[in-house]
Order: structure tokens, then C-alpha cells, then sequence
């Protein structure tokens, strides 16, 4: 079950290549970081050699082939953030390096 009105995010990961934690410790972080804001995270098993990706509303986020890998923990963030509360402030992700 989704909230209406709350953008879902959907990770669809390569069972044949295990990446089911990974996809969970991901869908964990953006549950805790966003977690009034998004209606649900839904994990997607694919049997697709590779596959990868991290939608929100339907929208391509993140892809493991065309974004050269998995996205560090800031990057997902930011990216998901940038398109349900752009002006949202992710906090000590948002500092710059240098404490600037």
C-alpha cells in the first residue's frame, strides 16, 4: 500500500546477480531520510542481466549501466530529493567539502 498524493520510489535490482541488499540498505536510507515526504519505496525483483534502477513517480533517477555503477548514498539522495522537494535540506549532505 502507497500513501495518495506521495510520489513512490521503485528500485528494480538483478536477483541473478544478488543485489537485494543493496536495493534494501537504499530503500532503507531514503524510508529514514524522506520519511514523511514519500508515499512508499517498492522493491522490484528483474531478471534482466544487470539491472538497476531507481525511479520516483515513474521517472528514471538512477540507472547502473548509463550512470556508470550504483549511486553513493549522498548522490541517491540528492537525486530523489531534487524531484520530490527540490528546496528540502538534506542537512550535513548538503555541505560542501571544507565546511564551506
Amino acid at each position: 500500500m502507497t500513501l495518495p498524493g506521495k510520489p513512490v520510489v521503485t528500485i528494480t535490482y538483478c536477483t541473478g546477480c544478488n543485489w537485494l541488499l543493496r536495493a534494501g540498505w537504499m530503500a532503507q536510507e531514503l524510508l529514514q531520510t524522506f520519511q514523511g515526504a514519500l508515499g512508499g519505496v517498492t522493491l522490484i525483483p528483474g531478471d534482466l542481466g544487470g539491472i538497476f534502477e531507481i525511479r520516483v513517480d515513474q521517472e528514471l533517477v538512477w540507472e547502473r549501466k548509463r550512470d556508470s555503477g550504483f549511486p553513493d548514498v549522498k548522490e541517491l539522495k540528492t537525486r530523489v530529493r531534487d524531484r520530490i522537494d527540490p528546496e528540502l535540506d538534506l542537512g550535513h549532505l548538503d555541505r560542501r567539502a571544507g565546511g564551506e
